[in-house]
């Protein structure tokens, strides 16, 4: 996938406020052209802001992690299409991703279904009543997003090798868990570095607090987004 650097890196406003986002973005300025507002961000006031980022040029993607019965779901897809974002998350639940893909079409939205969050080891989907691992659910959960027509997956960077096995072509691979050499791991269990998950065949990385904790979120952003460019540099 042909992508500009700079695209694949995505920003997740991960702040309290809309204030705080807006403060953010303007100290980011053209070094980001992608933002992630999750639920935080999305139940302060994130949706007018996602509109202004989106009339500005910005690319967003909306992390609600969508899964309820079909028709409630196929209403908030619709909803979410209307605001033009690029890319919006479901829970890969087969119910759920039939109905977000029979809502978005004709839309310029993306669906990524969530296999399974990256905070979760074998032992958590234990503890939920699985009998899977995680790269057994993960595996499951991805074929049956390929088959049913959803756009991408999420998924953590030491997976993107296995999935791009089961992806179909066009699918795009979009990490969370990214953490700079030397950062702190918060409540990530499965991470990678920048460079690692694009070697390792994600298409886009998600990254937050080593941005926005940082004390200077653009040279932050910058350092991230040359780790990128060099790394998927044939």
């Amino acid at each position: 996938m042909s992508l500009d650097a700079r695209e694949r890196l995505i920003v997740a406003l991960d702040v309290p406020s809309v204030k705080a986002a807006e403060g953010m973005v303007a100290r980011l300025g053209e070094s980001v052209w992608f933002y992630k507002i999750g639920y935080q961000l999305a139940f302060a006031g994130g949706l007018p802001l996602a509109q202004q980022l989106i009339a500005a040029g910005k690319q967003v993607f909306l992390d609600l992690k969508l899964h309820d019965i079909g028709n409630t779901v196929a209403k908030g897809v619709e909803s979410v299409a209307a605001l033009g974002a690029s890319f919006l998350t479901v829970h890969a639940y087969p119910q759920t991703m039939h109905a977000a893909v029979d809502a978005r079409k004709g839309s310029g939205l993306r669906l990524l279904a969530v296999t399974v969050l990256t905070s979760y080891d074998d032992a958590d989907l234990a503890a939920a009543g699985y009998d899977f691992t995680v790269p057994e659910l993960v595996a499951e959960r991805a074929a049956q997003a390929r088959d049913i027509g959803v756009d991408g997956l999420v998924c953590s960077a030491e997976e993107a090798a296995k999935l791009r096995t089961i992806a179909s072509a066009g699918m795009v691979l979009v990490t969370p868990g990214i953490r700079p050499s030397g950062a702190e791991k918060g409540d990530q269990k499965r991470i990678m570095t920048p460079a690692a998950a694009i070697a390792a065949g994600a298409d886009h990385l998600v990254v937050g607090r080593p941005i926005i904790a940082a004390p200077d979120p653009k040279s932050a952003a910058e350092a991230i987004i040359a780790e990128i460019a060099a790394a998927a540099r044939p």
